[in-house]
């Protein structure tokens, strides 16, 4: 059965989330476009490609009048400028024009590198996000931010550019690792700590048929994360207010990620944190303890790490202060008034900060 959202901007539809369980319904999906005398770029990385490139690529030949591939190592530290001038000379060898297309078949690493080609080939084409992992199904294929690392910096360079479609398969679910399910995770449990406190418990609830992967359950889990991420986005789509709570465990997550010279999963660095953001909370005394630690106790139940190691707490504090984040010289901190009730904190002390960094911090 297919379930559908509409992303809306002042009221007006920009494109839709579709989910199947299959592959198949891309060809009814993109007839809308007529890209009879079109070409397609379908942007993946390794990984995904012996997995699912020959059949989306069949799919897509059926649609357009021919389909390019542009395939780059699997990894986030390919999500940079090198790769992206690779894909410009691919799109200029092929004489891509503006009205062609391009299709980001993978993870948030593509999605996030072929829609900042996308936004700047040309000064704009369009682009469609096909996201095969949990992490990319129901956070990063949604909202048009698009981006590349710089100089082991995370996201530095990005533009807003929005999708002309998002075709979920929840079958892709099935072939991910244990760890990139368990990242993705990471984002979910976080939409429910920000916005929705009945999907916190949900998920809690649902526990070990979230992690059995049965896939009825996971609709319900993509689809409500797809509602949380879609209404934040719509009411804020360029992140000038309420969209900066999708970064609660961002600020420090990004922090380790770099340190760890991304050898640790995104979602695994917004679930740590996550936690080190709950004990930051508490501090300020608008979280309380047993919120806290419930918070803690989720992550472990969704194999997410709670701890990270050999880091040292100046290098993690200079890197929060050169992430984008930042706000007139200020740490932009995003906090809990509760489970399912964000705020944003631009006071914090470096004592503070410190406080949540421990609380992770073998």
């Amino acid at each position: 059965m297919k379930e559908r959202l509409t992303v809306c901007r002042d009221g007006d539809p920009i494109y839709d989330i579709c989910m199947e369980t299959s592959f198949e319904g891309l060809k009814e999906e993109l007839a809308a476009f007529h890209l009879e005398k079109r070409k397609i770029c379908i942007v993946t990385d390794s990984n995904v490609a012996s997995l699912y490139l020959d059949k989306v690529k069949e799919i897509l030949s059926q649609c357009c009048s021919m389909v390019s591939v542009f395939i780059f190592p699997a990894g986030e530290e390919h999500k940079n400028l090198d790769t992206v001038r690779m894909l410009y000379e691919h799109l200029i060898l092929e004489h891509f024009d503006r009205k062609d297309m391009l299709a980001a078949l993978g993870g948030g690493v593509t999605g996030d590198l072929c829609g900042f080609a996308a936004a700047t080939y040309l000064r704009g084409i369009d682009f469609i996000q096909i996201p095969t992992t949990l992490l990319s199904q129901v956070d990063s294929s949604i909202g048009g931010k698009t981006g590349v690392d710089f100089a082991d910096y995370k996201n530095m360079v990005g533009a807003f550019h929005m999708p002309r479609l998002v075709y979920t398969n929840l079958e892709t679910l099935l072939t991910l690792p244990a760890e990139q399910f368990s990242s993705g995770m990471g984002e979910v449990i976080k939409h429910g700590l920000i916005q929705d406190k009945a999907y916190y418990e949900w998920l809690k609830e649902h526990r070990d048929a979230v992690m059995a992967r049965d896939l009825t359950t996971c609709r319900q889990m993509v689809f409500r994360s797809n509602e949380i991420k879609k209404a934040v986005v719509e009411k804020d789509p360029t992140e000038q207010g309420e969209r900066a709570y999708l970064n609660f465990g961002h600020t420090l997550g990004h922090a380790v990620e770099k340190l760890k010279n991304f050898t640790m999963l995104h979602g695994h660095c917004v679930g740590l944190g996550c936690v080190a953001a709950a004990r930051i909370s508490c501090l300020k005394g608008t979280l309380s303890e047993t919120e806290a630690d419930d918070i803690k106790h989720t992550m472990v139940s969704f194999e997410l790490p709670t701890t990270v190691d050999s880091l040292i707490w100046k290098e993690v504090f200079d890197a929060t202060k050169s992430d984008k984040k930042m706000e007139a010289g200020k740490v932009k901190f995003v906090l809990l008034n509760g489970i399912g009730d964000a705020y944003v904190d631009h006071s914090l002390s470096e004592d503070e900060i410190r406080a949540g960094f421990e609380a992770v911090s073998l």
